[in-house]
């Protein structure tokens, strides 16, 4: 599994999300489109899955979308929380929370989910 860099960008601006995939990035919504605290799935070209969210204060990230304890790709529906200070996605199958700066589970550090770096504007 790759994890990539993660950065973001603040606000509700009307610009284009991105996300880096392989050596280019990767438009795949509107800023606007995203509701603080949902995710929503994104495609990618080799046939992937991408759950990007943006939370209350405007920050977008993006990971996996596929729960490596069930197989399914249904992380993007999963619900935004925070703990320590750490913002997580909690599976809305079995509820692992996975951190969306690094992707770790926090509830089994031994697993794991991808994470893209995100531009947005």
């Amino acid at each position: 599994m790759t994890t990539a860099t993660f950065t973001t960008g603040r606000g509700t601006g009307t610009g284009r999300v991105r996300l880096a995939h392989g050596e280019d990035w990767l438009s795949v919504c509107d800023r606007a489109l995203l509701t603080p605290g949902r995710g929503v799935a994104v495609l990618l070209p080799d046939g992937d899955q991408a759950a990007v969210f943006t939370d209350r204060a405007g920050r977008v990230y993006a990971i996996g979308n596929r729960d490596p304890f069930t197989g399914a790709y249904v992380l993007s529906r999963g619900l935004l929380g925070s703990a320590g200070g750490r913002p997580f996605v909690a599976s809305p199958l079995l509820k692992q929370r996975f951190d969306l700066a690094t992707g770790v589970c926090l509830d089994d550090e031994g697993a794991a989910v991808p994470v893209f770096a995100v531009r947005a504007d």
